[in-house]
């Protein structure tokens, strides 16, 4: 007999008075009561997350199915009102093992976008907005750049500078250039982009050139450090895009274009380097090599290219994540693809947010839209469902419109990439960058 179908009252009670029954009764019931009082009460952080996800209460409170009986001590438990010991098929008194649960019952997470502790002040943070990039002019004077930012205080002052929201603005404009437009999309490629392609070409053979090692460990292949010294020694690279007047800056410039590829030290790659490659494309704005007609080019040409040489670096050598967010992060490396991704989604006629969930959409349309294409490489790497391993892109795919996400894509870069003292403390100011 299951506890709960115990019922005291319509026991038999062979052997004893009425007047005694009823008194062995009232002692039964107000010990169960005074039991019941002394529960003690559920801690607020557990009422909270109950009132925000009530799936993520006890199955008990889901509704008949899911009855356990009241918190009742050994003895009453143990022992009927007559006195007699009670047997219970699956253990006696408080060690009664808890109704079955249905096999198809799996429990309702918290939503992951509600997880990381700034997530209000990402909500009311207004947009980023697109600013024109200011070209240097003669005399210049370029300097080796050096680290700045040591604090949030340094992280502040540099958002609030000319420089912090002029670059801020030109991920913005080269977001909005590539809006509407599949990667395959006809568009102006300058010489300069063009050079810009055939360097990252040339990289991505010295690949083939460096094989990795065998080793027993999956991650950190030591032959990252080959190909890592091997561009190091590429200064020559930066010759084919810099005319012979500003070749000066290449001192300035090519720590940017070094850091854009991961740490040789460590063998890692993440979001802070990918951060560094924005800012080399954002030195060659100001120094004139690239202007704003380029930029849906710089988009669906370098940075496409530039995204499908890291892949190959990130499984040939397999490079640790720098500095992951773990399950509530979008990628382990990536940030930049999803906002430029989100923005060529804007206004599509038939694919929406949710569409990440339809595998013949990702295999179909993955080389043509950035957002779609990163989907599809988590998935590869990583096992099992979306909404375990990567819950924050399956609660994106909840948002009504690509406009939405993008805009909550430009503000989370701002507040989880470019605020973070962690991955700011790396980046690099001289004079183009001040």
């Amino acid at each position: 007999m299951a506890e709960s179908e115990i019922n005291y009252i319509d026991i038999p009670q062979t052997g004893f008075s009425s007047e005694e029954s009823t008194r062995k009764e009232r002692l039964a019931a107000e010990e169960v009561a005074e039991k019941m009082a002394s529960t003690p009460e559920k801690c607020d952080s557990q009422k909270q997350r109950e009132e925000e996800n009530p799936m993520e209460q006890n199955p008990a409170d889901e509704g008949p199915s899911f009855q356990s009986p009241p918190p009742l001590s050994a003895a009453a438990c143990s022992r009927c009102p007559c006195g007699e010991p009670v047997n219970f098929p699956n253990g006696d008194g408080f060690g009664l093992s808890p109704p079955p649960v249905p096999t198809n019952y799996r429990p309702i997470r918290a939503p992951a976008l509600l997880t990381p502790p700034n997530t209000q002040a990402v909500i009311l943070a207004p947009v980023p907005q697109a600013q024109k990039v200011s070209i240097v002019s003669a005399p210049y004077s370029f300097q080796i750049p050096c680290r700045r930012i040591s604090s949030p205080v340094d992280i502040e002052h540099f958002h609030n500078s000319d420089s912090g929201r002029s670059f801020m603005g030109f991920v913005v404009a080269l977001s909005e250039s590539i809006r509407s437009h599949k990667i395959s999309d006809e568009c102006y490629e300058s010489p300069s982009v063009k050079g810009i392609v055939e360097i990252l070409g040339i990289m991505d053979a010295w690949i083939d050139e460096i094989p990795p090692v065998q080793q027993p460990a999956r991650y950190g292949n030591p032959a990252f450090r080959q190909w890592q010294d091997r561009l190091h020694q590429g200064q020559e690279l930066m010759d084919r895009l810099l005319a012979p007047d500003i070749r000066a800056s290449i001192p300035e410039i090519f720590p940017y274009f070094t850091d854009s590829f991961g740490n040789a030290m460590r063998i890692d790659y993440g979001t802070g380097h990918e951060a560094n490659f924005a800012a080399w494309l954002f030195c060659l704005a100001r120094l004139g090599v690239i202007t704003e007609n380029d930029y849906q080019a710089v988009v669906s040409r370098v940075f496409v290219k530039y995204l499908g040489l890291m892949r190959r670096l990130q499984t040939t050598y397999w490079l640790e994540p720098a500095g992951s967010h773990g399950v509530w992060g979008l990628d382990d490396y990536h940030f930049l693809p999803f906002i430029f991704g989100s923005s060529q989604l804007v206004d599509h006629k038939y694919m929406k947010p949710k569409s990440i969930h339809n595998q013949d959409i990702l295999d179909n349309f993955s080389d043509e839209y950035l957002y779609l294409s990163c989907v599809a490489f988590v998935k590869k790497v990583k096992k099992g469902h979306l909404a375990e391993h990567s819950p924050m892109i399956d609660d994106i795919s909840a948002v009504p419109n690509w406009g939405k996400v993008n805009s909550g894509m430009l503000k989370m870069y701002k507040a989880e990439v470019l605020e973070k003292v962690p991955i700011m403390q790396h980046f690099l100011f001289g004079s183009l960058i001040k």
